[in-house]
């Protein structure tokens, strides 16, 4: 039997994307009529998809929540926004999306970060821009783990008290701790 419990020593994270509308999007110049979608891609064979926007145009919106498993070696998510048709599935743009915007330094696990990113097309001309929000969700080995909460009872609300080293009344470091004891 292995001494580490493979669940708790993930190389996995767990985001939320929530994918809420673009803006400004264009197939040839012209603007997009309907049928407008996004996947999101953390690696080639781990992606979710956005339910089909019918009605937003070249403005669709979705404010879908995605959610997805992604290594800890991963340094870039991709969203790319799709026109479907019957018999084309075309991609109108794409953006990289670093994984340093919303984890890391100073954001701590589980903040919502609001991010925008202008989209490309597939011949690198700007195309619009996508809208979505992230957050990094604790691992499920964290998650299950109780909280200690005192009861109301336990707490003091009242003045804190003064916490001093135990001595016999002595200087300390300069201090006549005896004299301040008194208040």
């Amino acid at each position: 039997m292995s001494p580490f419990n493979l669940t708790e020593t993930s190389s996995f994270h767990t985001i939320e994307i929530t994918v809420l509308s673009c803006e400004d999007l264009r197939i040839n110049g012209r603007s997009v009529k309907k049928n407008t979608c996004v996947v999101v891609r953390t690696d080639p064979l781990n992606f979710r998809e956005t339910t089909t926007d019918t009605e937003g145009g070249s403005y669709p919106s979705w404010d879908q929540k995605l959610t997805l498993d992604m290594s800890i070696r991963e340094t870039c998510i991709t969203l790319e926004v799709h026109c479907r048709t019957l018999s084309v599935d075309r991609i109108i743009g794409s953006a990289r999306m670093p994984v340093s915007d919303f984890m890391g330094g100073y954001f701590p696990e589980g903040y919502l970060s609001f991010l925008s990113y202008r989209l490309k097309d597939t011949k690198g001309f700007e195309n619009g821009i996508i809208n979505v929000s992230v957050r990094l969700r604790a691992p499920e080995y964290l998650a299950r783990k109780k909280k200690v909460i005192l009861p109301e009872d336990k707490c003091s609300t009242s003045r804190p008290a003064l916490a001093l080293p135990a001595m016999d009344g002595k200087n300390y470091d300069g201090v006549d701790w005896y004299s301040c004891s008194k208040y």
